[in-house]
């Protein structure tokens, strides 16, 4: 059938009306339906640049909004220091929060965004918090947490252990706007490390041992404990112990070789819950030998505040404070 000259233009606009009506109802769905894409963590944008301020941290540098409102904490650490600067925090992670972190416990307070091993990515996608701060035990999540929203990494360098604690102290004050704080917290540190310094160098050396479920672990400088001796001034007993994550494992004929002055403990079963045996291990008639022992001087240092949360500027204080007043003691007289 043939089509006329007069009804081929209309037919013509008539059909240009149904394509323009389809491409409308498919822009309307498209605009009401969130994409696969925009929903995928991994496809989250950070912040434009310019919008905010560079921030250089372990793992590269962020770009950081200038007034932040929700923040999310992966490291106890960090935690700590933030807490010591008066800096709310939105978001942690975990279910253990020892000593001056207790009130973090509060899971309506403080929501739960996964564990410091592994990230909750799907509660964090939803809740878009504007910076993440990982560290120690979630520093190995940085990647893929810094391609879902801003993310700073804060670690703790064991041969300069001080020194980090004081520089993260530092980038998180500039992050929140609190470098007064900051400068405070850090001079009143070094100030009462100086004090410290003027006993501890007369005083004997000292060893530090880590107990762990019937077993033991010396550290010397250089470790993760190693500010007792770097920084504290402390000599060390064993100057040749490797510098390693898990100490070098020791039994108690160790301990009574080294003969220290001094015994620092940390009992990590009791800083994880699991109960704690540190003192009924040690008590035995090796160590019981050793000047440490006989002159009383066997520190069982706060293991949650050493183990867990060491790295943050009010945990190292706590430290510092705990041995002193250790120093601070008169010596008891040798066991007959």
């Amino acid at each position: 059938m043939s089509t006329s000259p007069r009804r081929f233009p209309l037919l013509v606009a008539a059909l240009l009306g149904v394509v323009v009506l389809g491409l409308a109802f498919f822009g309307l769905r498209a605009s009401r339906t969130p994409s696969v894409e925009a929903a995928a963590p991994e496809t989250a944008a950070p912040p434009a640049p310019g919008a905010g301020r560079t921030i250089a941290h372990a793992q590269g540098s962020t770009v950081v909004a200038e007034h932040l409102k929700q923040v999310v904490v992966f490291d106890l650490a960090a935690l700590d220091t933030l807490d010591a600067l008066g800096v709310e925090v939105q978001g942690v992670a975990g279910e253990y929060f020892p000593g001056q972190l207790a009130k973090y416990a509060d899971p309506k307070k403080y929501p739960r965004f996964g564990t410091l091993f592994e990230p909750d990515y799907e509660a964090l996608n939803a809740a878009r918090p504007d910076l993440v701060i990982t560290g120690g035990r979630t520093s190995a999540r940085y990647a893929k947490l810094a391609a879902m929203m801003p993310t700073i990494d804060q670690v703790t360098d064991d041969a300069h252990y001080l020194e980090t604690v004081v520089s993260n102290t530092e980038r998180l004050a500039t992050v929140f706007g609190k470098e007064p704080q900051s400068r405070a917290l850090i001079e009143g540190l070094r100030q009462s490390i100086a004090t410290l310094k003027e006993t501890t160098a007369a005083r004997g050396k000292g060893l530090i041992v880590l107990t762990s479920g019937g077993r033991m672990s010396a550290y010397g400088p250089g470790s993760r404990f190693g500010v007792l001796h770097e920084s504290f001034g402390i000599p060390p007993a064993a100057p040749s112990l490797k510098a390693s994550l898990h100490g070098e494992a020791i039994g108690s004929e160790f301990i009574l070789e080294t003969n220290p002055d001094w015994l620092f403990v940390i009992d990590r079963d009791a800083a994880i819950g699991e109960g704690g045996a540190a003192q009924r291990l040690l008590d035995n008639e090796l160590v019981r030998q050793t000047t440490a022992w006989k002159q009383g001087q066997v520190v069982y240092l706060d293991p949650a505040n050493t183990y867990l949360i060491g790295g943050g500027i009010q945990s190292v204080r706590r430290l510092l404070e705990q041995i002193s007043d250790a120093y601070a003691k008169p010596r008891q007289p040798p066991a007959p």
